[in-house]
């Protein structure tokens, strides 16, 4: 399948007032293997690193897939943040269910507005591609964040690579 965005433009996000106004916070899909190479950096340096959830790397199959897309979030051009979403497998795909995961934010970036505009981008970009509702398999104590985006949660917390998560959906805009 081959993934044509509608709007393949940078979403731009300024930063609240109170934060330095040079700050841009941007959001795009992966174009270039740079680009792929940038997001798997953020992943990497978030969930093996940091997280520990992943030995050397928490790539899988899925990021081979053709219907997988791969967002890369920066602060002030510089790569901080990655997320990807796809049909979700599950199920039927006329049912219009798609999935986000390995939202990533580089520590010294969470400070701002990255995570919230990658998860944004993620559910506007799903929706452009067809879809009408995203799940996501959030760590529990990002729940909150994501009920502040919008996000219901669908269940109770359950344990995934060794760390309690709770199943979040939210439907997707025409």
């Amino acid at each position: 399948m081959s993934i044509t965005h509608p709007g393949r433009r940078d979403v731009a996000l300024k930063s609240s007032p109170d934060v330095a106004a040079a700050r841009r916070e941007t959001c795009r899909l992966v174009r270039t293997d740079e680009d792929l190479d940038l997001h798997h950096g953020v992943r990497r340096a978030v969930f093996v690193h940091e997280q520990g959830l992943f030995r050397g790397s928490d790539r899988d199959p899925l990021d081979e897939s053709a219907d997988v897309v791969h967002v890369l979030g920066l602060v002030d051009g510089v790569a901080a943040g990655a997320v990807r979403l796809y049909p979700c497998r599950e199920e039927d795909p006329r049912d219009g269910l798609w999935k986000g995961d390995r939202l990533a934010v580089l520590p010294g970036r969470r400070a701002g507005h990255l995570g919230a505009a990658l998860v944004r981008f993620a559910v506007s970009t799903a929706g452009a591609l067809g879809g009408r509702r995203m799940r996501a398999l959030v760590q529990a104590p990002n729940e909150v964040f994501f009920h502040r985006l919008g996000w219901s949660s669908t269940g109770g917390p359950v344990d995934h690579l060794g760390v309690p998560h709770v199943r979040m959906e939210i439907a997707l805009g025409p």
